[in-house]
């Protein structure tokens, strides 16, 4: 079972148990947080796909992080103009533990109903 969800204007897959990195939000370490922009719900062959969002549907999750990322260096120039610029940059990141996709009841398909004679 996994479930995509929007956060931050991206997309991220979610997986029960699994680790995510997604763009800052507040709280602090050990808060629930509630996703309730699910775009698709899979399990197993039934998939569900939202337009554009699935309603009764939300992903569950508890804050594990609050971290900067690695630093990324932009380095710009331009040859033979003695021009160079330095630069660098740590973007802000949420790591959290995906605990429970919630999911509205799915109707089973209902078993045969077997005629009997009286």
């Amino acid at each position: 079972m996994y479930a995509i969800f929007r956060s931050g204007g991206k997309q991220y897959q979610a997986v029960p148990g699994g680790v995510l990195r997604i763009e800052r939000i507040p709280g602090e370490i050990g808060e629930t947080v509630t996703f309730d922009q699910v775009l698709t719900l899979a399990d197993g062959d039934q998939v569900d796909f939202g337009k554009p969002v699935l309603a009764d549907c939300s992903v569950t999750a508890r804050i594990v992080e609050q971290n900067r990322a690695r630093k990324i260096v932009i380095f710009k120039h331009k040859r033979r103009k003695d021009y160079r610029k330095k630069q660098g940059h740590r973007q802000y990141y949420t790591a959290v533990r995906v605990e429970s996709i919630g999911a509205p009841e799915r109707a089973l398909p209902e078993a045969p109903v077997e005629a009997s004679e009286e």
